[in-house]
């Protein structure tokens, strides 16, 4: 089963870090949030992706052409510039499909352009911008067992600002962005079937207000609740947490060894 993961978008509200990096390609502990979310699918069997591109594209391109050398061990004859790798056991066992979607294409319009590469076959679907902890085989069985076209994962929004944590008029901790317990929103992590892709017009159609809603009025979309961990990364504050959880070795979507 192929995953998608939309990676093209401006992310203009990140712009300390969008400037000079596709959103994606924003490192925690290092590495590029969107390697974080390919290692959770991974950790899964899901080791095939197809990686929709936009906005400096180039660069999540050059990550994967450096990723195994930057890995492995290896020795380099300078005066030939021969290459002999020793140990590439760190080095991932993934496809990546790496694929120009256009600079300027909708989310829906993204995922209408990887038809070919899809096939006709289930695929799943996330952003490139969230990591949750999320069990993905369970997922999978839930949308089997609903047969419908489309399963997204719902989950608790974060709440906007942190909490404090008070004895009487003694603060004792503070809690940042916890999420709030009430109400339910896309957390992405879909199942789709490819009759998802009658529901995209073109390259204008966002995949959310267009053909999730198609999908909602035609009771073919269902929603697998998640109640734990789910992060996204829209602001500089978000990209501060998620680099404080993984620092202090508390992240929560680390779920591979």
């Amino acid at each position: 089963m192929k995953v998608v993961i939309l990676a093209g978008g401006l992310g203009t509200r990140l712009a300390e870090e969008t400037e000079v990096r596709p959103k994606p390609m924003v490192e925690i502990g290092g590495r590029p949030i969107l390697w974080h979310i390919m290692k959770h699918y991974a950790h899964y069997g899901f080791n095939e992706f197809c990686v929709a591109l936009g906005y400096k594209g180039e660069d999540i391109k050059r990550f994967f052409l450096e990723y195994r050398s930057m890995t492995a061990n290896m020795t380099v004859a300078l005066k030939d510039g021969s290459l002999t790798v020793h140990d590439d056991s760190r080095s991932d066992d993934w496809i990546v499909h790496l694929i120009d979607t256009g600079l300027a294409t909708n989310t829906g319009g993204r995922l209408k352009r990887l038809a070919p590469l899809l096939g006709r076959q289930t695929f799943m679907l996330t952003y490139g911008d969230g990591v949750s902890d999320v069990d993905l085989k369970k997922l999978v069985a839930f949308h089997r067992s609903q047969q419908r076209v489309a399963t997204l994962t719902a989950v608790r929004p974060p709440a906007r600002f942190g909490a404090l944590l008070m004895d009487g008029h003694v603060v004792t901790d503070f809690q940042e962005k916890p999420q709030t317990g009430e109400g339910w929103i896309n957390g992405g992590f879909m199942v789709l079937e490819p009759a998802v892709l009658d529901y995209i017009s073109g390259d204008d159609s966002n995949l959310e207000a267009e053909a999730l809603d198609r999908l909602a009025d035609d009771r073919q979309l269902v929603a697998y609740k998640h109640e734990r961990f789910w992060q996204c990364m829209d602001t500089m504050r978000d990209v501060r947490l998620l680099r404080r959880l993984w620092d202090s070795q508390q992240a929560p979507w680390k779920i591979w060894t």
